[in-house]
């Protein structure tokens, strides 16, 4: 077998032996004494020293932490449109509109977290900073609630109600921002720090890592079905006081119970900007557009000791797709380095960092795929919960079920369906597929996307028998009005969104985990949350066009402010729908195009997709 030099050319390498590896680390100070410990003292100190650190031992401090973060987040935000319209009186589609800007905010943040743990900090510390501005915010937020100053006096009667001030507004926002900022840094990086307990290198660890993200889901989803049954309750029936209070007080929780894990974490070190790489290697291949290409790719520039810091997992191997990007790798007579000389890396770039990039740039098209689905799902907070304000939530005659907690179904389906994907399909799909998880994460995503489709359909329907009902009651013209509708006609369309979202949410956490290179993790959590932002974003664009082009005479509009019994919001979910087909049509080509990474361990080639197999598979 061939491979190439520090100075980028071809060497020969005897079939027997194993390619470079990385250093291992020093040995420690009771043998750095000794002139000739044995490879065995060595081997054995050092698997000593690593298992110290990470593996399942983290896992309780990482997961309490993520589940006192979803509390203060799900408590203060599945009831927030309740909050906006009856506390601050802004109108329904502005107070839908901040929801959803709100969180595209938040999930757009993540970016910068992403950036800051890959390239300087590491993921702990970006964490805990986070998790302090994300503290601070709720502080504020929770101070507003108590504070009558601070938010506009209660409607009187018949009276117009007053709505908030600028100055009460801008406290609002200030909060929100506060914690759109710390969402920013927790989101891309408790996942990624939560895997990176586990050594992929290590067989029996490398195995768990896929069911890491159903157990990941699972206990966020059990701390959002407490935030959104106890905390919803509070909300409406004690107070907004204590409403965002207890959130807040669940947030120090888990920061405090984050830090005291310290010790016991598996600490991974910066490796430098990630989007530095990526530009070098564009601009390498833009300055070299004009170079023929080399008739084969072991020619191409290698690098060991540049690239080991960035793949401490394997190398990236070289792929024959977008081949205009190799010529960054091509190495000319002004690119010649000397040995243990580093590159000038805007000229030439290894084929790792090159093989970087593409793997990004093949994530974009399902990453893509997504966003429509977050669209959907966002409706769950906006008008599926005005829908439930105005039906009969009565569970006894003295407790009516609050419109905010119909989320549970949601959660509570979600769950359930984690739980029977992990322990009874898996299992029986292992024995067709061969694959440790079943089924590909591509094929994962795919149902769950079917499944949405059907979730805004019903609920089309669902809306058009609630205003059937209204209408028969004479109830149509009064909107504050409860229709004798029961509440529980909306479990269907919440039960089929969190099974939907058991599939798909789960399965492209997967795939940017699995798929990204090793150094961009963090980045690649970010590319998740991006996507639930442009999803937020694109609701609020479709909320806002819808609005303004379907207005008509005497207040006629799709989505009413006034009145949401007049309104054709069944025509709004069936246009998500449609939305939601084309997307579907859209992600099976993509699926199809897609070429899996190929890894190179040791001397050993694995398809990321399939974890037992050690020879490379073709291209899925």
């Amino acid at each position: 077998m061939t491979r190439n030099n520090n100075e980028g050319w071809p060497i020969s390498v005897p079939s027997g032996r194993a390619p470079h590896k990385p250093f291992p680390p020093p040995l420690p100070q009771r043998l750095r004494g000794r002139k000739n410990p044995t490879m065995e003292e060595q081997q054995s100190t050092r698997n000593h020293v690593e298992r110290k650190k990470g593996g399942l031992i983290t896992m309780p401090f990482i997961f309490a932490n993520e589940i006192c973060e979803k509390i203060a987040v799900v408590g203060f935000n599945t009831n927030m449109i309740s909050y906006l319209t009856k506390q601050l009186h802004m109108p329904l589609t502005k107070g839908a509109n901040t929801i959803t800007n709100f969180n595209g905010t938040a999930s757009l943040t993540p970016l910068i977290g992403a950036f800051i743990a890959d390239s300087y900090v590491g993921r702990f510390w970006t964490i805990t900073v986070a998790s302090i501005l994300y503290q601070i915010g709720m502080i504020s937020l929770t101070t507003s609630a108590v504070v009558p100053g601070l938010k506009p006096p209660p409607c009187k009667g018949g009276e117009i109600c007053e709505e908030a001030s600028g100055k009460q507004l801008g406290i609002l926002y200030f909060s929100l921002l506060l914690t759109a900022l710390g969402s920013g840094g927790i989101r891309p990086c408790v996942v990624s720090f939560g895997a990176d307990q586990f050594d992929e290198s290590d067989p029996k660890q490398g195995k768990k890592t896929y069911k890491y993200f159903n157990w990941y889901y699972f206990a966020m989803g059990a701390s959002m079905l407490v935030a959104v049954t106890v905390l919803v309750y509070v909300q409406d029936n004690i107070g907004w006081g204590w409403g965002f209070g207890i959130p807040t007080i669940a947030m120090f929780l888990s920061i405090i119970t984050f830090v005291l894990g310290y010790s016991i974490y598996r600490h991974l070190d910066p490796s430098g900007s990630p989007f530095t790489r990526l530009l070098q290697v564009s601009v390498a291949a833009f300055r070299k557009r004009k170079l023929e290409m080399v008739p084969n790719s072991t020619l191409l520039y290698q690098n060991h000791d540049i690239d080991d810091p960035i793949s401490r997992d394997g190398k990236l191997l070289h792929t024959n797709h977008m081949r205009f990007l190799d010529k960054a790798a091509i190495v000319t007579e002004q690119d010649k380095v000397k040995v243990g000389e580093k590159p000038y890396l805007w000229n030439l770039n290894t084929v790792h960092r090159v093989e970087e990039l593409k793997s990004v740039i093949r994530m974009g098209p399902i990453w893509a795929s997504g966003i429509i689905l977050i669209t959907a799902y966002s409706q769950q907070y906006t008008f599926s919960l005005q829908q439930g304000t105005t039906m009969d939530r009565r569970l006894t005659d003295s407790f009516k079920i609050p419109a905010g907690s119909m989320s549970v179904f949601t959660l509570l389906t979600m769950l359930i369906t984690i739980a029977l994907y992990d322990r009874i399909f898996i299992p029986i799909a292992r024995r067709f597929t061969g694959l440790d998880r079943g089924i590909t994460f591509l094929k994962r995503m795919g149902i769950g996307l079917v499944i949405s489709i059907f979730a805004t359909l019903v609920a089309g329907f669902v809306e058009r028998k609630r205003k059937h009902v209204a209408l028969i009651h004479g109830l149509q013209d009064h909107p504050s009005s409860t229709i004798p509708i029961s509440i529980f006609w909306l479990v269907p369309q919440y039960s089929l969104h969190g099974m939907a979202e058991a599939f798909m949410s789960i399965g492209h956490l997967e795939f940017f985990y699995d798929q990204s290179p090793e150094s961009m993790r963090s980045t690649a959590m970010a590319l998740f949350w991006t996507s639930i932002s442009a999803g937020n974003y694109l609701s609020t664009l479709l909320v806002t066009l819808v609005h303004k082009y379907t207005a008509g005479p005497n207040g006629y509009n799709w989505l009413r402010n006034d009145n949401i019994n007049k309104g054709k919001l069944e025509n709004f979910y069936w246009l998500v729908t449609l939305l939601q087909v084309f997307n579907l049509v859209y992600y099976i080509v993509c699926a199809k195009m897609y070429t899996f990474k190929p890894l190179e361990v040791q001397r050993k080639v694995v398809d990321s997709s399939k974890v037992d197999e050690v020879q490379l598979v073709n291209p899925v």
